[in-house]
């Protein structure tokens, strides 16, 4: 079973890939976040990963609206913890190195140790990206910051482990198919939806005030800007809860009292953090 995810080889998103499935898949990276979409959307795939927050930047807003645009059905949910390492040639130590590549997130996540060891940080695409690059040079006096799994298909040597300042980091990974694709048996616990609320005062306030009538625990809310619409936005919120509870459709029923457009995104097992 083929299952997309954005980068290369030994990226994150691959890592929790497996963890996810823990089973024969295979993984297949495309460059693009948009490329994985439409890998799914022709059926060159059977499953679409993608990262849409993180514990300490914040949302993936590139993944969010593609979920919005495209007609995938969200069928689950991963944590999981990045642990950044310092990934270098066989035989280079730590005292040699001069420079680190990696995608400008995970750099500045790692900058306290960067700038305790006098490396100076050069930004990449990916964090994968960049330890097949430094696979495929000589230089020595560089290193790459990325996955332990990373160093197993480039092999490189993991020089440091765990160089993040903030050792709580996590990325929340979603799996999505086509919704014809949804799998039978599905446990659904947690939902997300994005609307827009109507252009008018108190909307918003009307669309929470429903939440907090049918008991459903908002585990999420974030706005993104409509690009068609200036100043108008969608709303993205995950709560507990089934579509199938009678509560839930209940409230998306009460919901277009406020709205002008309601999209469900997924209904799907929740994950344990």
């Amino acid at each position: 079973m083929k299952v997309a995810f954005q980068g290369k080889k030994g990226a994150y998103s691959e890592m929790a890939i497996r963890e996810y499935f823990k089973k024969d898949v295979e993984p297949k990276g495309f460059d693009l976040s948009e490329e994985v979409c439409n890998a799914l959307e022709d059926d060159d795939v059977a499953i679409g990963v993608l990262p849409v927050e993180n514990s300490i930047v914040g949302n993936v807003a590139v993944n969010v609206d593609l979920l919005l645009k495209h007609h995938f059905f969200i069928i689950g949910e991963i944590y999981l913890p990045i642990n950044h390492c310092l990934l270098a040639k066989k035989g280079v130590k730590l005292k040699d190195i001069k420079y680190v590549k990696s995608h400008p997130i995970a750099l500045a996540q790692c900058h306290d140790f960067l700038t305790k060891n006098k490396i100076k940080g050069i930004p990449e695409f990916d964090t994968a990206g960049s330890s097949e690059l430094l696979s495929k040079s000589n230089i020595l006096d560089e290193a790459t910051i990325s996955s332990s799994l990373s160093a197993q298909y480039y092999d490189l040597e993991i020089i440091s482990e765990d160089i993040q300042k903030v050792n709580t980091n996590f990325t929340r990974f979603v799996v999505f198919v086509k919704e014809k694709n949804i799998p039978e048996g599905l446990k659904l616990e947690k939902t997300s939806i994005a609307f827009s609320t109507n252009h008018k005062p108190g909307a918003l306030l009307g669309c929470l005030q429903e939440f907090a009538t049918f008991g459903l625990n908002l585990t999420k809310i974030e706005s993104r800007p409509i690009p068609e619409n200036p100043f108008m936005y969608t709303f993205f919120v995950d709560f507990l809860g089934s579509i199938h509870d009678d509560k839930v459709r209940d409230c998306l029923v009460k919901l277009k009292d406020h709205t002008s457009s309601i999209k469900i995104l997924g209904s799907y097992p929740k994950a344990k953090f």
